[in-house]
């Protein structure tokens, strides 16, 4: 038996030294998948990366089954750009929005035809029971008959009235600053789409390191009871590999709903089924890993371009408007009139039609003080909303500040993720390397090989993390997800 052992340990722990490394490589052609490695991605390695451990000479397929969705051709991947642009042309919130915007420009109008002159006709048919007529010179004449029609046309045109002035400005603000929110909205609902699919991603990456953990869990237990079978190893080694083997599928199962359900949310936001794969945000990612000096100059000038600010100083103007309209009861307001009857009863004067024309001066000398009332009402409301105002422009610098704060985090975290991957790789190389000496077992390099995959999907986490600190960023500043002004 002595001589058993080696001959059986010798071959077999050369296969593994052999199948461990190569076993750790990625394979970046996956559809609908995303890799952390420069091919992939189409990006330079981030500082600190390592290369494919030695002896990887072609890397193996990842396992079959994938995030949903990720057998999709490449030439159908969704692309954050088109994510975007999806959300903000579908999504209800930002249709909405844009409605509210259409009915403020409607308000805009009726305000404006206060201006403008208006013209009212007027038809009306009597039935008598009785015809009156006179006679006049020896001729009988009808005053009124049984079938009476008339009808009367009125144009009246205001020629001075100031509260036309305050309401009118008002409202034009108004329909101004309703634009700026539907705008916003848009913004806002664009950078949901931006950060689910982020999410989306760093999901299936989850839930691709989790299939290749439970494939990796799989073989050692194999290997475990095979050595087991030899006398290389005892019954405890394979009961730890089924501990791990069931420890892996809750894992995989775990991140398969998980990014299932990501999937869903970025589906809703684009309001349609996410079916293809999901194309890595190069132009984000090379971004987001640029210095924070590189991103001063978005940052100049963010309370002027973010429309949330502009559409509430353009809400204090309307409501300071607004307040003038009492004030302006405490002028009289001058009005002109013309009218124009027809009938069919002419009567003693022999006329069928007749016209006139009218000016009216109105002056509202005393209302019980209403006018004061409401003066001090919308004066105290737009003081509140200029408040408010001033509040929403001091908190943008603080907005800025917390997202420089999250991309400067977010680009340290993976810094620290670079160097956990090379030390997992290193480690993984050494427990092979002691493996072929005989002074490690099968089940530490297989733990090795999962925690090199844990550290290279949390990796390619913190990539997509730091894609999302880079767009809050862009949030403060005022920009949309791809960086440009709305």
């Amino acid at each position: 038996m002595p001589n058993v052992r080696p001959v059986l340990a010798t071959p077999l722990c050369a296969w593994l030294a052999l199948a461990a490394p190569q076993a750790l490589a990625q394979d970046a052609g996956t559809p609908g998948a995303t890799s952390d490695a420069p091919a992939a991605s189409g990006q330079a390695p981030a500082p600190g990366a390592d290369s494919a451990a030695p002896g990887a000479d072609s890397a193996p397929p990842r396992a079959e089954s994938a995030a949903p969705g990720a057998q999709a051709a490449p030439a159908a991947s969704l692309t954050l750009e088109r994510a975007v642009s999806l959300a903000a042309e579908r999504n209800e919130s930002a249709l909405a929005a844009q409605q509210r915007a259409e009915a403020s420009q409607a308000r805009v109008a009726r305000a404006r035809a206060f201006f403008f002159p208006e013209l009212t006709a007027t038809g009306t048919y009597t039935r008598r029971s009785n015809q009156s007529t006179r006679e006049v010179g020896g001729q009988e004449v009808v005053l009124q008959r049984y079938n009476a029609f008339g009808a009367s046309f009125v144009a009246r045109v205001t020629l001075f009235d100031a509260r036309g002035f305050p309401l009118y400005r008002a409202a034009r603000l108004e329909g101004e600053a309703s634009g700026l929110d539907a705008v916003e909205a848009r913004r806002q609902v664009s950078f949901e789409a931006a950060n689910a699919f982020l999410v989306s991603l760093a999901d299936q990456q989850v839930f691709q390191a989790a299939e290749q953990r439970l494939a990796f869990a799989r073989q050692s237990l194999e290997d475990a009871k095979a050595r087991a079978e030899a006398g290389l190893a005892s019954s405890n080694d394979v009961t730890r590999a089924e501990l791990e083997v069931a420890s892996a599928e809750v894992q995989r199962t775990s991140a398969r709903n998980t990014a299932q359900t990501s999937r869903l949310e970025l589906g809703y936001l684009l309001v349609e089924p996410v079916e293809g794969g999901l194309a890595p945000p190069d132009a984000l990612l090379t971004d987001a890993v640029r210095p924070l000096a590189s991103h001063e100059a978005v940052v100049r000038g963010a309370a002027d371009r973010r429309p949330d600010i502009l559409s509430a100083r353009l809400r204090v103007e309307s409501l300071e408007a607004n307040a003038l309209e009492p004030l302006a009861r405490l002028l009289p307001a001058l009005g002109a009139s013309y009218t124009y009857r027809l009938t069919n009863e002419s009567g003693l004067t022999g006329r069928t039609g007749d016209g006139f024309f009218s000016v009216d001066l109105t002056w509202s000398l005393f209302d019980g003080g209403e006018r004061y009332a409401e003066r001090r009402e919308r004066v105290a409301l737009a003081k509140a909303a200029k408040l408010e105002e001033q509040a929403g422009t001091r908190r943008v610098d603080v907005d800025i500040q917390r997202a420089r704060v999250g991309l400067e985090n977010a680009q340290a975290a993976l810094s620290q993720s670079d160097l956990a991957v090379r030390a997992a790789r290193q480690n993984a190389e050494e427990q092979g390397i002691l493996y072929r000496q005989g002074l490690s077992t099968a089940l530490t390099v297989a733990d090795a090989a999962v925690s090199l995959f844990e550290a290279e999907v949390a990796r390619a986490q913190s990539r997509y993390a730091l894609g999302v600190a880079l767009l809050g960023l862009r949030a403060a500043v005022g920009l949309d997800p791809l960086g440009k002004e709305p």
